[in-house]
């Protein structure tokens, strides 16, 4: 099932909040060389936002990352897929989750239900080949691996990557997020890392049972993170620095990494989306 997104999604792509994701940013990732935009912060269900990206651009794929199974049932969704199926054929790919326990009141039995919803957006005629699962234990990897595309894995380090392909064969989709901060400065780009890793992420368990289960201990997980943590989970530096640990990734088995960059207040992405793109080679 991977392979039909090997070549479309290219090595790179962009993780971003939905909300801070326009068409012309897209347009202009899709300038530089980036393959897939990652809409983060649970996207709606109508994914509206969705037909304006690839409307504005014209080989960029657009995944989710995710749509919450708690906020948007699948029937909702897969209409959604089956309207941008039909305007952007092979251009969107289907990311759920079922997010945080302490963000979702009817948070419970996430395993069967996470299960469940994806055999209702089969069932809505939604291809299992255009679904990927939000994984990180190895349960959901499995399910991932069973049943849909692969398994676009969140702030995790080249380690998990290469358990989750084991679990996943070699036939599955594995897209991890990680997060980028282009400062040569090593302990300013950890403040700001550690910053947008520590809140929330190192209160929501999901995460910090994952990070656990890699071997970072108690002290590692708290004050905000060890620089041990930071390093493992931030890729900093200047922005050949970044790109080699971004394709630390790729060695240890992705197919495709989402790089989120991370800047100091309201800083203008763009150019550090060029600078990182020059790093990983994908504009001169």
């Amino acid at each position: 099932m991977a392979s039909q997104w090997r070549d479309r999604l290219g090595k790179f792509g962009v993780w971003r909040p939905a909300t801070l994701t326009t068409p012309d940013l897209a347009a202009h990732l899709e300038k530089l060389g980036y393959g897939a935009i990652w809409l983060g912060g649970s996207p709606d269900g109508q994914l509206a936002i969705v037909d304006q990206l690839l409307g504005a651009t014209s080989s960029l794929i657009v995944g989710t990352s995710i749509v919450n199974i708690w906020k948007d049932d699948a029937v909702t969704v897969a209409k959604s897929y089956q309207r941008l199926e039909a305007s952007f054929p092979g251009r969107f790919v289907l990311g759920v989750g079922t997010g945080h326990r302490e963000a979702t009141a009817e948070y419970a039995s996430p395993y069967q239900n996470l299960a469940d919803y994806v055999d209702q957006l089969i069932a809505h005629h939604v291809p299992a080949e255009a679904i990927v699962l939000a994984a990180l234990g190895q349960r959901v990897l499995r399910l991932a691996a069973d049943r849909v595309a692969g398994a676009i894995p969140y702030l995790v380090p080249p380690e998990h990557t290469a358990q989750a392909r084991e679990i996943l064969g070699p036939d599955r989709l594995l897209a991890p997020e990680h997060k980028v901060v282009l400062d040569p400065d090593p302990e300013q780009a950890r403040q700001l890392g550690r910053r947008r890793v520590a809140n929330p992420y190192l209160h929501l368990v999901n995460y910090t049972s994952n990070l656990q289960r890699l071997g970072f201990t108690d002290e590692d997980l708290a004050d905000g993170g060890s620089d041990r943590l930071i390093d493992a989970l931030v890729a900093h530096g200047p922005a050949q620095q970044v790109a080699a640990q971004l394709r630390a990734h790729l060695d240890a088995g992705a197919d495709h990494v989402c790089a989120q960059l991370l800047t100091y207040g309201a800083t203008d992405p763009m150019p550090g989306y060029t600078e990182l793109a020059r790093g990983l080679g994908l504009t001169s």
